[in-house]
């Protein structure tokens, strides 16, 4: 019945024009920001269901409202009005047929979602911090259900720090200022709690912690060798199969990242394989096996393997197919110049075609994509400069070279190619390039010796990178990731301190070049870490 009295009052509101609606919530919202906060609510509530804007604004000023007490009623009224908008706007927009009315809906109901997903985020905070306090303090809340609630408050604490932790130091500041905590080993550690006990939420946390062990950290680059090294994914795999008998093409998949990480290739790729069988309706799921089998056929140096499924995603899936046309180039790059290719491709004119295939999200393309479409630029010239190591490069943009560091062969063997690309370089004419690829291969090089334990002549590639700065015209990303490699190499051999200021320089000396929020996430976490070690907190002020 609501509904249809709502639609009878838009219908009826075409007395209320848009320019007079925009003028009554300017003088609405100018009320409010004057502390006339009663006024100007009393303003907009007769008219929040006639018009789109009365009802936003009005929803606006009760959640500002909840974020100032910051009181579990008003979050819920503001809720409840911020859903209540949502629902209006829709219908404007369903009965307005003019187009600019139309538009203008669209717009409300948009920023009606965007608010109303921060007043639950809110609301769901507060909710399990107090249901956490409760069932800690209250012990005859406890009968034969009680596992399953003490799950379920672990799940949701330990998904809310772990989310929070990820934020940039800056935001989690504020939010921390404000009572949230964005603490990553409690989150972890809350997770681990809901795992270790059979209820209905344990496979959720053990889920969430595979995920962040085994790809989110790896993804961001944020990764210790020890969180894997130390059995967490073994371990979470065996409860798994003790509580749920899983043998689930989700847990396949998982599984396989595990021996990936470990650098166990070929059974991360029986695994991936066993996940592809496992089931057949759920196709995308394929895509993340094609995904990381490509990878590992990358670390083995395999490029016409990797090569067969990065084809195969660029025909089945729509996540990135100009990262998935660009890697397929790459892999056909590294081919020997007279090597037959698979299906008659040209990898230079498959690197032309990468930008045709750019998308945006939110406004603007994936980092990934933004670098793979200015790295192919170059095969846009009628005589192109081909590229000395596109596949090894963006095994670096994936944190790959940490996945073949505990296999000596699959180190040496990525080593080889590094040095095979290098005499090239140093063999051919010099262009406008050779500076750059020069740089990219002494940085890769320099993980493969430090993989080796050559820490001298690891650094001395970071070193080649940095004292090139000045020449560099296309691949500004290497100097602050050189950097940041040898602040990494200090850390491993006892340099707090050169580290710390190596770390600094990276972090707020470079900005704007590609790739840059997951530099910026790899130095937080190795400052992280050092502040973490310090015994001397004083040591890293600038934090």
């Amino acid at each position: 019945m609501s509904n249809g009295k709502d639609a009878h009052a838009v219908e009826n509101s075409t007395k209320l024009t848009l320019q007079l609606c925009l003028e009554e919530c300017m003088e609405a919202l100018d009320l409010f920001l004057n502390n006339h906060f009663s006024e100007s609510l009393d303003k907009l509530r007769p008219r929040v269901k006639e018009s789109m804007y009365h009802a936003l604004i009005y929803a606006t000023v009760m959640e500002m409202q909840a974020m100032m007490t910051f009181q579990q009623d008003d979050i819920v009224t503001a809720g409840n009005t911020m859903k209540s908008c949502c629902s209006r706007t829709r219908l404007f927009h369903n009965i307005n047929h003019e187009q600019v009315h139309a538009i203008h809906a669209e717009a409300c109901y948009a920023e009606c979602l965007l608010q109303r997903a921060a007043l639950t985020f809110l609301q769901m905070s507060l909710i399990v911090m107090e249901l956490h306090a409760i069932i800690r303090s209250n012990s005859s809340l406890q009968g034969p259900n009680h596992v399953h609630l003490e799950g379920g408050v672990s799940f949701g604490i330990g998904a809310f720090n772990l989310t929070l932790s990820m934020f940039p130091p800056r935001i989690l500041k504020v939010l921390e200022f404000a009572g949230f905590s964005g603490d990553k080993e409690y989150g972890l550690s809350q997770l681990h709690e809901g795992a270790t006990t059979h209820n209905l939420r344990s496979m959720l946390c053990a889920l969430l912690l595979l995920c962040h062990y085994t790809f989110l950290t790896f993804i961001l680059g944020t990764a210790h060798s020890q969180e894997v090294n130390g059995g967490h994914c073994n371990w979470l795999s065996g409860l798994m199969l003790g509580y749920f008998s899983c043998q689930g093409a989700i847990f396949l998949f998982f599984a396989g990242r595990a021996e990936e990480i470990k650098g166990n290739i070929d059974e991360a790729v029986a695994l991936f394989e066993d996940g592809c069988k496992a089931q057949q309706q759920w196709k995308q799921f394929h895509h993340m096996c094609y995904w990381e089998l490509m990878w590992c056929f990358t670390y083995k140096c395999v490029w016409r393997m990797a090569y067969f499924y990065a084809d195969l995603l660029s025909k089945e899936s729509r996540w990135s197919k100009a990262m998935y046309v660009y890697m397929k180039a790459a892999y056909l790059s590294m081919l020997a110049p007279g090597e037959a290719r698979p299906f008659g491709e040209d990898e230079v004119e498959l690197f032309r075609q990468v930008p045709h295939f750019k998308q945006k999200i939110a406004g603007k393309s994936p980092p990934t994509e933004k670098f793979a479409i200015r790295k192919a630029r170059r095969y846009k010239a009628s005589c192109p400069v081909r590229l000395p190591v596109p596949v090894l490069e963006m095994m670096y943009m994936w944190n790959g070279f940490s996945m073949i560091s505990k296999r000596p062969e699959l180190n040496e063997g990525v080593l080889q190619t590094l040095v095979e690309a290098e005499r090239t370089l140093l063999e051919s004419a010099g262009n406008e390039y050779s500076v750059d690829d020069r740089c990219v291969i002494y940085l890769l090089k320099g993980l493969c010796l430090k993989n080796k334990g050559l820490i001298q002549a690891a650094e001395e590639c970071f070193r080649l990178v940095y004292n090139s700065e000045k020449k560099l015209k296309f691949d500004h990303y290497l100097v602050p990731n050189a950097l940041l490699e040898l602040s990494v190499v200090y850390m491993d051999t006892g340099r707090k301190e050169e580290a710390i200021k190596l770390l600094l320089k990276a972090k707020t000396n470079y900005k704007e070049y590609s790739m840059e929020s997951r530099t910026q996430f790899r130095i937080h976490a190795a400052l992280s870490k050092l502040k973490a070690d310090s015994s001397d907190q004083d040591e890293i002020t600038a934090l």
